[in-house]
């Protein structure tokens, strides 16, 4: 108002045109003749009569709406028109041209969208809220992709774009991935935290399905997997409601920057893999974070480390190591199958459901809270992995018959036992031919006792008896404990080639 007196004042006092007055108080010719126009049709002369030193009175004359007000002016249902805006197809124009047909004196159409939307500002009143310095990491997505091109194959694949901000002082992060599945979010999570140097309190996310098992706004179900990760960093995970970005205003405004400051620079750039992409993503983000914010005065880093750097809790010794959590039911053979291998449990456990932790090294299989069983991950998807103190005793005898173990065995037995053993083996085709009839011999030591066998191996073996059947028949006939019978000399047969003893003389 103060600018329309001193404009008509010009202009009726001193006779100072339009492009005068404009350059004169630094505004628009267009201005400076709206006013004036606004001014004659209005009937105002100057100098303007005292009732009008008022500036609202002033400010109605010049600018008041202009058509006829409704004569009926009761107020219209705004929480009903509210409500049927929701249902499908219902617009504005359809809900006030119902209420017209109803109240033939009541708004019109501009009134009644204005009227509205006054109501919408005040039923929706927006909640500025001040984060806490090290109170809070908001992590999301972008919408944007990156298209990363294969070098061998010339497949494109659409790289995913993480973005993590904190939130007092504004400091970002971004970084490429090839998908939004647990293991790219997981560590995404990581890699934020490890670039901001610290944890905070919470960390506020999307309701994102790998994370997220059920989006309840009082109770979430997080996945073990992301509720394990938190429970490393001591903190907490904060999942925000379905379909309202305000929850996470902070990372919101992160990723529309990232997407203007950042991806829209690489937007002609061709990347051959994400190590590429995430190099120049991270040249940007420094440049983003060293950048001077125009309402602040100071950049993100610099009012980082003046007000959240102390604030954030430390990082714990070792990273977050990712690992999978999986039901798995114990087959009748005591193993669970993992990733198409097959590991061992205590056989105790046949038929029950236990739980496997599943990271790049190691394959954990929990019971009740207790861990039951660990291996080493194979790196082939095949076989089966199986420790002996796993399996029945009948089984683990069974496990453990080898060549050198039934020999070993047969050798505390005595010497000739082992000879048996080890020509019972030697002598077909394929050793395991011989297991069941070493076995055989080792089970009449407790029926004989260690001494008679031996001596009754060492008689089969002066026949060449090398059977199960000879041996027992020698233990049960006792000729085990006969004196061995000396064989007949032989007399030497004349041969042209045999020299005789008078050759050694």
């Amino acid at each position: 108002m103060r600018d329309i007196r001193t404009i008509l004042r010009l202009t009726h006092e001193q006779g100072l045109s339009v492009r005068e007055v404009s350059e004169r108080l630094k505004i628009s010719k267009t201005t400076v003749s709206t006013y004036v126009l606004r001014a004659r049709e209005a009937g105002l002369k100057w100098p303007l009569p005292l009732i009008h030193d008022n500036d609202a009175a002033l400010e109605r004359l010049l600018f008041g709406r202009a058509g006829r007000p409704p004569r009926d002016q009761r107020e219209p249902d705004f929480a009903l028109v509210a409500r049927e805006l929701k249902r499908k197809g219902v617009t504005l124009t359809l809900l006030w041209q119902e209420y017209r047909t109803a109240h033939l004196d009541g708004y019109g159409y501009t009134w009644f969208c204005e009227r509205y939307a006054a109501f919408e500002r005040r039923a929706n009143a927006s909640f500025r809220h001040r984060h806490r310095a090290g109170a809070v990491m908001q992590t999301d997505y972008a919408g944007h992709t990156v298209p990363v091109i294969d070098p061998i194959t010339g497949v494109i694949c659409a790289a995913q774009i993480f973005v993590a901000v904190l939130g007092a002082s504004n400091l970002t992060f971004a970084f490429a991935s090839s998908s939004q599945k647990l293991p790219d979010w997981i560590d995404g999570q990581v890699r934020a935290l490890t670039f901001f140097g610290g944890v905070t309190r919470a960390i506020v996310c999307d309701n994102l399905k790998a994370g997220v098992v059920k989006a309840l706004w009082f109770e979430p179900t997080l996945n073990a997997t992301f509720a394990a990760m938190a429970e490393h960093y001591d903190t907490t995970i904060l999942p925000t409601r379905s379909r309202k970005p305000r929850d996470k205003g902070k990372v919101e405004g992160a990723v529309l920057i990232v997407e203007r400051w950042i991806l829209a620079r690489l937007r002609n750039r061709t990347f051959f893999s994400l190590a590429q992409l995430n190099a120049a993503i991270a040249e940007l983000v420094e440049d983003l974070n060293n950048r001077p914010m125009r309402h602040v005065g100071k950049s993100r880093r610099e009012l980082f480390e003046e007000i959240e750097r102390a604030a954030l809790a430390p990082l714990p010794a070792t990273p977050f190591e990712y690992a999978e959590w999986k039901s798995a039911k114990v087959h009748p053979d005591y193993h669970v199958e993992v990733d198409k291998t097959f590991y061992s449990v205590p056989h105790r456990l046949i038929g029950r459901t236990v739980e496997v932790r599943l990271t790049h090294r190691v394959v954990e299989i929990f019971h009740d809270h207790q861990r039951i069983a660990s291996h080493v991950r194979r790196s082939q998807r095949s076989g089966h992995v199986t420790v002996n103190a796993h399996m029945p005793k009948a089984h683990q005898r069974y496990a453990n018959t080898t060549p050198a173990n039934l020999i070993g065995r047969a050798a505390r037995i005595g010497p000739n036992a082992a000879i048996l053993v080890e020509r019972m083996m030697r002598d077909r085709p394929h050793p395991e031919q011989g297991y069941r009839s070493a076995m055989g011999i080792l089970s009449l030591a407790p029926r004989y006792g260690p001494q008679r066998l031996d001596a009754a191996c060492e008689r089969a073996l002066s026949i060449n008896a090398i059977t199960y059947s000879s041996v027992n028949a020698i233990l049960k006939s006792g000729l085990d404990r006969a004196p061995p019978t000396p064989e007949p000399a032989r007399p030497t047969p004349a041969h042209a080639n045999i020299r005789g003893n008078t050759y050694y003389q």
